[in-house]
């Protein structure tokens, strides 16, 4: 094959949905799910559906901005945000996939170790090796090995279901915590929303983009509503939080170091990845594999450093970053069809209104509401946003009329 060839080389739908499938199998969604065990399993259910139904439309809007202008995520965002506001979301996006590959391998190793117990830091760096190996294989050379890891992954999660689900374990009555419905909704909208910045990473190279968006939403969330329902499940048929201490129980010895290991990886591989995509919109010389490869060792170091055992606070300060962000692009690509703004060099209305949104989320988090704050906070910033481009669009005209009177 030619590099000319190699350049317009474009994803299937069947490889961006084996993508996603491992973006969605993951021990930090087992995790999340386990935080909203005490809800009971009726509600949390009904919590967790709600919450992916909301975060997965949003990736749906996301996603169909970067398949139909071929252009990457962070791209996107310099055409509502203009160049230097394109880069601050970029910055903040490197910084949380550094963050998000970092508590992804440290989740991974401390559960790994909890199967195997050699340190945790030595499985970091096995989890980390391995990611390194999925970014050296390349985003659109990956449909063999996904392929087959993703098979041996449904497989060994379909295990792990029904030793959680069908075992000797009966329900157990899980200690009130104070989580309210809607705050088990805002846990449920953060993990697809915190997928937002990165989805056109990879529809934008997608055959047929809306086929290949709706496969990869669809995918992920159906996977990730599993994930949760087997952490928060794990709580209330076993009372036990640490999934390892399940699958050591259940004699998922092997099994279940090859979910913890291979899950970690198929997942913050999309991390890494993003990350060196986002860094290119920051300044064009950098070399996006190289990129992430340096951000998978930053990630792989932390793990053995740092402690990241609570990242509710980390998935609400997301939320409240890119909520707002995508609120205004869908308002400007789908809604105003406004011109790009990618030859300004900042858009300084919409920059004020992210301020506003941002804002506005934190404010709402004080506040118990029944789908969680994400949904208000969009639904405003939307409207503003609107009304503001309108009066715009209008003062425009004016100015034009004037001038040829």
């Amino acid at each position: 094959m030619s590099e000319q060839e190699k350049t317009v080389k474009k994803t299937s739908v069947l490889s961006n949905s084996l993508i996603w499938f491992g973006a969605g199998v993951s021990i930090a969604e087992i995790l999340t799910g386990t935080y909203i065990a005490s809800l009971g399993f009726a509600k949390g259910m009904a919590a967790i559906v709600l919450g992916h139904i909301i975060g997965g439309l949003m990736m749906f809007a996301a996603g169909m901005i970067g398949g139909r202008t071929g252009k990457s995520a962070m791209e996107t965002v310099k055409m509502s945000f203009g160049e230097y506001g394109g880069k601050f979301f970029s910055l903040l996006n490197v910084l949380q996939l550094v963050g998000w590959t970092a508590i992804m391998i440290y989740d991974g190793s401390l559960a790994a170790d909890g199967i195997f117990s050699t340190g945790s830091w030595i499985w970091a760096i096995v989890i980390g090796v391995l990611i390194i190996v999925w970014i050296l294989i390349g985003i659109t050379n990956l449909g063999k090995v996904n392929t087959i890891a993703m098979a041996a992954l449904f497989i060994l999660s379909l295990i792990l279901f029904k030793v959680i689900f069908f075992g000797k374990g009966s329900a157990n009555a899980v200690p009130d915590d104070g989580l309210t419905f809607g705050a088990a909704v805002e846990l449920s909208v953060a993990m697809p929303l915190s997928w937002l910045p990165l989805i056109s990473d990879y529809t934008r190279e997608a055959e047929k983009p809306t086929q290949a968006t709706a496969a990869s939403v669809l995918v992920y969330n159906l996977v990730s509503i599993f994930m949760y329902l087997i952490g928060m499940g794990a709580v209330i048929h076993t009372g036990e939080y640490d999934i390892a201490s399940i699958m050591v129980k259940a004699g998922l010895g092997i099994a279940g170091l090859l979910i913890i290991i291979f899950s970690t990886v198929t997942t913050t591989f999309l991390d890494a990845y993003s990350a060196g995509v986002s860094s290119v919109s920051i300044w064009k010389k950098i070399n996006e594999k190289w990129a992430a490869l340096v951000v998978t060792v930053i990630g792989t170091v932390a793990a053995c450093i740092f402690p990241m055992d609570d990242i509710t606070d980390f998935l609400y300060l997301i939320g409240s970053v890119f909520a707002p962000m995508i609120a205004i692009q869908i308002a400007d690509y789908f809604i105003l069809k406004a011109d790009s703004k990618e030859d300004k060099t900042i858009g300084v209305a919409n920059i004020i209104i992210w301020v506003i949104g941002f804002i506005l989320y934190r404010l709402l988090m004080k506040v118990d509401i029944i789908v969680g704050n994400t949904v208000p906070d969009m639904i405003i910033t939307v409207i503003i946003c609107v009304v503001t481009g309108k009066l715009i669009l209008r003062n425009n005209k004016k100015e034009i009329r004037n001038e040829q009177e």
